[in-house]
Parts: structure tokens; C-alpha cells; sequence
């Protein structure tokens, strides 16, 4: 039973006017067990209201009673980048590092070096690639993070995307907000999505779940992925199955990205695969943003190359006030927040009090958390991620 650990926890920023005193819904539908089977995150108990925020500093993943009553230091903080950062003075003295995609403490190895007693680091949501993983094993830290919790946002928050920019929704709404009526002006870059090629860049939890979200609208549907399908999902959904990631972005007219980052997705989106895809083609990224080159899209978006760039995810997170997406044309940027939606702040909090309370008590994690442990890749993370280092250029 381990006991007085030192927990550092690095959380989002509260709301601008302060915590909710009330939310729009008064509870959350019941979603008994993941599409695949697996079941939600079982803690033996939990000190939150789901459905309120947590995700943020002062709602603190709801964890605060529960650590502090076991005897252990709970510290929360933003502050997360540079040598003055809480972040970085409190990191020697954890045990525990706990941090979400959407505002990531990057643990690079320099960091991983100066946190001696570092044993566990989870990631509140989906998506390990701010953890050097290979550091990690070298130093023999567990990774996890709480899979599946947010996936279905993720996915829902994508074909979302899709929409919005095939369609052009959004400079419409912007004509009726301000109180115009310039048809002509808001429909001279608006397409159907019927009859178009929809391909997903890997189909696993997220990217399956956007392929079946996607077949109503009677597109052709593609995909790329390192583990195949199997023939009656194939089947079932009338997909195309591509070898590469080429081949996928030459056929499709919509490409919706959802690979994990690491060494060999890093800048995928290149020059060369853009200039392969078809003219006018959109790109849809709520993966992670280094997979794109930032630079390449926003040159293809001038050039017209791509009509339109919906992303999530940036690098570095968050993203610099002069980062180029932020400006370039057609594009349709959220702030990293499809997975942090209040239900899935409700799982991926539960999920983390799960592992926390598997650690304490020297029980195993389930397998489905697992990204790294006892030096080498293990559980979801031998299936998902390969060795190797992706926080390079972050501090």
C-alpha cells in the first residue's frame, strides 16, 4: 500500500468569470459500457457530481477529497511551461503526474531526468505523446491514460468538422449573426457531402466510430489502418481498405485524421502527401496537431490545394497567440476541446481515481490504461504507439 505521495496534477485554466454556479443540464444520459464491451471506469467511489466541470484547475478532476484524506499532496496548477512554471518546481518531488491533452504537461526526458522519485504519469483523457514514452521506460515509469472515456466526443466532434467546412457553415452563421442576408456570399463555397469519398487515417476507437457515423450521409467511405477491419465491418459500412496513407489521401475528398502521434506519424501530412491529394480536398484533424506540418497546411489553404482545414489539436499546446492556423483562410480551429465535453470530463475523471486507486493498493491497472509499464510498451500501448520520443520543440 503506498502512502504521503506527492500527486501534481496540471489542469486547464477555470472559466474566465469563475466555476459554473449552475450547468444547462441537470444530469447526463446513462451509457452503460463502451461500443466495444468494455466497461466504463469503476472507482470504488467518487467525490463529483458528473455532468459539472472538472477538468479545470479548481474542479480538479474531482480528486482532492480523496487524495487528501488518504494522506496524500494533492497539487494542482496551469502553470505548466518553463523553468519558473509550479510545473517545474514541484516535478522533483512527485510521485505522480497527472495531465490531460488538452492543456499537456509535456514530461520530456530533460524533465523525466530531474524527477527522481516519478513513477506513474496519467494522462486524464486519450493520447500519451506528451510523455517521452521512451524515457519513460528507461526510467522505469508507469503511462497510463483512461481509454476510451472520451472517444465517442471525439468522433462526434469530428464529423461535426466535416460538415462544417464542406458545407461552410460557419461564415453563414456569422452572415445571420451580424445581421445580413448575403446568400450568394454564403453558399459560393458550399458543397453536399453526398456522393463525396470520406476516408479516416486510421480506424480505431475514434476513427470507426466517425466511419460508421459517416454512412448515413451516402458517402463512399475509405480507411487506412495498421490493424485491418474485419470483412463484415468492412462489409457492414461499404469500406475501402488502402495500404498507405497515400493511397487513402489520393481518393478521398474529405480526410479525417485519428493515428496516434509518434516517431513515424510525426509531419505525415507533408508537402508530398498534400500535393497528392485532390484539389479543393478538406482535411479534418482531431488526432494530434504534429502529425501536420502547420506551415504546409496553411501554405495548401492559400494556394487552394485544400479548401478548408478543421483541426482540433495544435503544436505546441497551448498554441502561441501567433501560430499560423490561427489566422489562415478557411479553416474552422476549436481550442483542443472535443474530448473534454462535461461527460467526458466524467469518465476520464473516474477513470483516473481508478488507476489511482489500483496504485495505491498495489493492484493492477487494467489493461486498457496501460501505455507503458515495467520498461516497455504494454496493454493498449503495445497495440497503438511504437518506441520512441515526440516532445521535441515544446519547451
Amino acid at each position: 500500500m503506498k502512502s504521503n505521495q506527492n500527486i501534481l496534477c496540471v489542469l486547464y485554466d477555470d472559466p474566465v468569470d469563475g466555476m459554473p454556479l449552475s450547468y444547462p443540464r441537470d444530469s447526463l444520459p446513462e451509457v452503460s459500457c463502451y461500443p466495444d464491451g468494455q466497461t466504463l471506469p469503476t472507482p470504488d467511489n467518487i467525490d463529483f457530481t458528473p455532468g459539472q466541470l472538472l477538468g479545470s484547475v479548481s474542479g480538479g478532476l474531482g480528486l482532492k477529497d480523496f487524495l487528501e484524506r488518504s494522506g496524500h499532496r494533492f497539487i494542482v496548477t496551469s502553470d505548466k511551461d518553463g523553468p519558473d512554471s509550479v510545473f517545474e518546481k514541484q516535478l522533483p518531488e512527485a510521485d505522480v503526474v497527472i495531465s490531460q491533452p488538452f492543456w499537456p504537461a509535456y514530461l520530456t526526458r530533460e524533465r523525466i531526468r530531474k524527477s527522481p522519485n516519478l513513477k506513474l504519469a496519467i494522462t486524464a483523457g486519450i493520447g500519451s505523446d506528451h510523455v517521452d514514452l521512451q524515457a519513460a521506460m528507461e526510467h522505469g515509469i508507469t503511462v497510463c491514460e483512461v481509454t476510451f472515456s472520451n472517444s465517442i466526443g471525439v468522433a462526434e466532434h469530428a464529423v461535426m468538422m466535416i460538415l462544417n467546412m464542406v458545407r461552410d457553415f460557419i461564415p453563414q452563421h456569422e452572415y445571420a449573426k451580424n445581421g445580413g442576408w448575403n446568400i450568394a456570399d454564403c453558399v459560393k463555397r458550399s458543397y453536399d457531402i453526398e456522393g463525396m469519398h470520406v476516408g479516416c487515417l486510421a480506424a480505431g476507437r475514434i476513427g470507426l466510430a466517425v466511419l460508421q457515423r459517416m454512412k448515413p450521409f451516402a458517402v463512399h467511405l475509405h480507411y487506412c489502418e495498421r490493424h485491418r477491419l474485419p470483412k463484415e465491418v468492412e462489409d457492414e459500412l461499404g469500406l475501402t481498405f488502402h495500404e498507405s496513407a497515400e493511397s487513402l489521401a489520393k481518393a478521398c475528398d474529405v480526410l479525417s485524421i485519428h493515428c496516434p502521434l509518434m516517431p513515424e506519424t510525426e509531419h505525415l501530412l507533408n508537402d508530398r502527401l498534400i500535393g497528392a491529394m485532390k484539389r479543393g480536398s478538406y482535411i479534418v484533424n482531431t488526432a494530434r496537431g504534429k502529425i501536420c506540418e502547420s506551415e504546409t497546411i496553411a501554405r495548401a489553404l492559400a494556394s487552394g490545394q485544400l479548401a478548408g482545414y478543421a483541426g482540433d489539436v495544435w503544436f505546441p499546446q497551448p498554441a502561441p497567440e501567433n501560430h499560423p492556423w490561427r489566422t489562415m483562410p478557411n479553416n474552422a480551429m476549436t481550442p483542443h476541446t472535443s474530448g473534454t465535453s462535461l461527460a467526458g470530463q466524467a469518465r476520464y475523471a473516474a477513470g483516473t481515481r481508478e488507476i489511482l486507486e489500483c496504485w495505491f493498493a498495489d493492484k493492477p491497472i487494467r489493461s486498457e490504461y496501460l501505455i507503458v509499464e515495467k520498461g516497455k510498451l504494454a496493454g493498449t500501448g503495445a497495440r497503438s504507439y511504437t518506441a520512441g520520443n515526440t516532445t521535441s520543440g515544446v519547451l
